[in-house]
Order: C-alpha cells, then sequence, then structure tokens
C-alpha cells in the first residue's frame, strides 16, 4: 500500500511538473493546478461526486477570504497610482536623500510603491525619473534600477495586500499580522543587500545607459508637483491598514480576549475592514477631492480588477489543489515521508516553491502551487501562529529566486534597461536570487524563537 501512494504521489508531481513546463500564462496555471486536483482524485480512487464537492470546497474556502482582499487592493492601488502618489514618493524621498544616498531613496521608494501597486506597473511609471537621472549623472542605469527593482520585488513578495502572500497565507491560515511584521523583517535587510549594495557592485561591472527605443520617455518626467498629492497623505494611506492589522494581531498579544478593547482592535484590524477603510479613504482624498466624479472613480477601479481577477482564480484553483491533496490522502503520506527523512517544514516549503518557480517563472503561481503542497502537512507538524507566518516569507522566498527566460519580469527589466539575456541574468536573475536567499534566511533565524 506504501508503495502504491508513494508511486501516485512520484506521478503526481510529474504531472504538475510537465503542466508547469507548457505553461505561459496565469490563465494556463489556473486550469494545470485544476486538471492536477482532478488528476489526484481520479488516481486514488476518489468517487467523480466526492472530487467534485472537493474542488468546490477548496475553491469557495479560499475565495470567500482572498477574493474580497485582493480585490480591494487592487482598487485603493490604482487610485493611488492615478494619483501620482508613486511619483511624489520617489521624488520626495530623491531630495530628502540627497545626490550621494540616492540609490538608497529609490531602494526605499520601490519597497513603499510595491505594497498597493503591482510591481510590473510601478516599474512602468517611475522608469522615466531612472531615465532622467542616468542622462544627467552618466553612471550605468542599473546603478538606479536595481535598487529600485529590487525594493519592488521585497513587497511584491513578501508583503499583503500584493496578492502573492495573500494567496499563501489564506492557504496556509496564516494570520496577516505576522506575515507582515516577519515580511518587513526580512524584505529590509534583503532589499538593502540586493538593491543598492549590489545595484553599486553590478553597475561598475555593467555599464548601459538609456536604450535608444526608450529615449521619447526621458521628456515626461518633468512632474508638475504642485499637482501631485502629499508625501505625507501617501504614506499614510499605504501604511494605514498594515498599522491596523500589526496591532490587531499583537494587540492579543496582551490584552484580554473578552476585553472591549480587544473586540474594536480585532474588528479593525480584521484585513477586510483595514482595508476597506484604506480604500474608501483612498477613493475620497486621492479621488473625489482631486477632482475625480464617481463615475470616474468607479471606472478606474473597475479597470484594477482586469488584472486582478486572474489571480484570484489561481488562488481559487490552488486551494482546490491542497484540498484535493487532504481528501485523497497524500498529504498524510507526503508528511510521513517527510518525517522520517526529517526535513524541516521550513526547509521543505522554500525548496518546493523553488522549484516551482524555476520550471514555469511566475512567482504568484509558484507561491500559490507550494502553499498548495504545503497545507495538508500543518496539522502533522503542529505548526504555531508565528510559524505559519514564517512559511508564508520561506514560500515567498523560494518563488522569488533565479527568475530567468521563463519570467514575464525577466523581459520587462530586459526591455526598459535594453540588456542582452545575459546581462539580465547577471542583474536581475541575481537580484532576485539575492532577495530569496536572505529571506529565507532571515526566516530561518527567525524560527529559532518562534
Amino acid at each position: 500500500m506504501e508503495s502504491t501512494a508513494g508511486l501516485v504521489i512520484v506521478a503526481v508531481l510529474a504531472v504538475v511538473a510537465l503542466l508547469f513546463l507548457v505553461m505561459k500564462t496565469k490563465l494556463q496555471a489556473f486550469v494545470a493546478l485544476l486538471t492536477v486536483s482532478i488528476l489526484v482524485g481520479l488516481a486514488v480512487g476518489m468517487n467523480p461526486g466526492d472530487i467534485i464537492t472537493t474542488i468546490e470546497d477548496g475553491m469557495g474556502g479560499t475565495l470567500g477570504y482572498v477574493a474580497v482582499i485582493i480585490g480591494l487592493g487592487a482598487m485603493f492601488g490604482e487610485i493611488l497610482r492615478v494619483s501620482g502618489g508613486a511619483e511624489r514618493l520617489a521624488l520626495t524621498l530623491i531630495d530628502k536623500f540627497g545626490e550621494k544616498n540616492i540609490s538608497w531613496a529609490l531602494g526605499l521608494t520601490g519597497f513603499i510603491v510595491s505594497i498597493p501597486v503591482f510591481l510590473d506597473v510601478a516599474l512602468v511609471i517611475l522608469v522615466p525619473m531612472l531615465y532622467s537621472l542616468t542622462q544627467r549623472t552618466k553612471k550605468s542605469l542599473l546603478y538606479f534600477g536595481i535598487p529600485l527593482l529590487a525594493g519592488l520585488a521585497v513587497t511584491h513578495s513578501f508583503i499583503p495586500p500584493t496578492p502573492g502572500p495573500i494567496a499563501v497565507a489564506s492557504l496556509l491560515g496564516a494570520d496577516l499580522g505576522w506575515v507582515i511584521l516577519f515580511g518587513f523583517l526580512a524584505g529590509i535587510p534583503a532589499m538593502i543587500l540586493a538593491g543598492p549594495v549590489f545595484g553599486k557592485y553590478i553597475s561598475n561591472k555593467i555599464h548601459v545607459g538609456v536604450p535608444e527605443y526608450m529615449l521619447e520617455q526621458v521628456k515626461n518626467v518633468d512632474y508638475d508637483q504642485k499637482n501631485l498629492p502629499s508625501f505625507g497623505s501617501v504614506v499614510a494611506i499605504i501604511t494605514l491598514p498594515l498599522v491596523l492589522i500589526l496591532i490587531n494581531t499583537l494587540s492579543g498579544l496582551v490584552l484580554p480576549d473578552d476585553s472591549t478593547a480587544q473586540s474594536i482592535l480585532t474588528f479593525v484590524g480584521h484585513p477586510f475592514v483595514a482595508l476597506t477603510i484604506a480604500a474608501l479613504l483612498t477613493f475620497y482624498i486621492f479621488g473625489i477631492k482631486r477632482g475625480y466624479s464617481k463615475e470616474q472613480v468607479q471606472e478606474i477601479t473597475t479597470k484594477a480588477l482586469e488584472p486582478a481577477g486572474i489571480i484570484i482564480l489561481v488562488t481559487g484553483a490552488g486551494g482546490v489543489f491542497g484540498e484535493m491533496l487532504i481528501q485523497s490522502g497524500i498529504g498524510d503520506i507526503l508528511a510521513n515521508a517527510m518525517e522520517q527523512t526529517q526535513m524541516p517544514i521550513l526547509v521543505f516549503a522554500f525548496l518546493t516553491a523553488t522549484v516551482v518557480r524555476v520550471a514555469q517563472g511566475s512567482a504568484t503561481v509558484s507561491m500559490i502551487t507550494a502553499a498548495g503542497l504545503v497545507s495538508p502537512l500543518l496539522d502533522t507538524f503542529d505548526v504555531s501562529e508565528p510559524m505559519l507566518g514564517l512559511l508564508v516569507i520561506a514560500i515567498a522566498s523560494g518563488a522569488t529566486v533565479v527568475s530567468h527566460v521563463n519570467d514575464s519580469g525577466f523581459w520587462l527589466v530586459n526591455r526598459y534597461f535594453g540588456l542582452t539575456e545575459k546581462e539580465t541574468l547577471q542583474s536581475w536573475t541575481v537580484m532576485e536570487t539575492i532577495i530569496g536567499l536572505v529571506g529565507f534566511g532571515v526566516a530561518l533565524i527567525l524560527s529559532i524563537f518562534v
């Protein structure tokens, strides 16, 4: 029986690998995860009716939480983008840090901007500023670009409400407060080493200027700062939901469960409520108050849900995958195999995400798939709440390393920075790998204390 079960596991993982190798889009990832889930059920002899029920339970149980958070985050991030919040952050931080420390300002800009705004969108918004700095100083574009990219990539992978960590936290049942806290603790050193430190090194090795086909964009960098939102309002609106969620998590450690204060903090600090408050304030402060009509705000927020929709579907499929592993019994077998090999669950989570990342490219899909494989193990290993947060960071770290030619981010950087494939591997890929390894290293160290 055990040998048969082992063969089933190997077969399932082989099918996963084959499907991911041919995937090119998140839509294909959605289909692949559903297909694998059905094949798992059939392979272990589940009744077709039970397979359908498991799919419904896995999809509904996951999306009931994830869809609301990703949707709200996408909407308030889009309003912030349209209002010029990203540009205001960058201009103010560059002014405060000064010419000498500009790479640190750009790293911090990316770190903050990518919390509400998707990485690729944030890069497109800010890249004309990088071009202008490159032309003015005659430094390599990588000197400015790598710190910004490092900041963007860190929060894109580590800190909610970006879709990846939200999805993984949902699949593992992790408290978002712990994820945010550990995301900052792991993300700051990762951003520093992969951004300003590595950026200075690689810019001395690879000197690239503004690509000729992008020179037109330099003309668009003369921002009218009078029409941009204030720096304080941008920072406040981005950090508000994070602070509320963190206070909710940490208050449980110091306040009695039945106290009025704890009840209030639990309510306003729930991700649903915290993000709803942030979204409504964003609609008013950066939308209505700045001259947008209600119809325009609705149009902007509706458009924001288009890219979020497919991520929500992929997350739901990841929930189906994890639920199928549990109901089929393969999760228990995998847990027993891990106990016999004495592999720590944190290491398994990181390695699993890394393998999927290398195979199919997308960081978000890698996180969701790895979380689906890890979630059935949690009961066996009796994981604490803080450890669940660290598992999210470990999976996010594994899904960040070794970005190469099957990752859309690789080609985005390749085009906007005018790099060859070899130079993109030497810069972007190494930067991503540093982020992942540092993040995982911090998670391992923190796991000693939780």
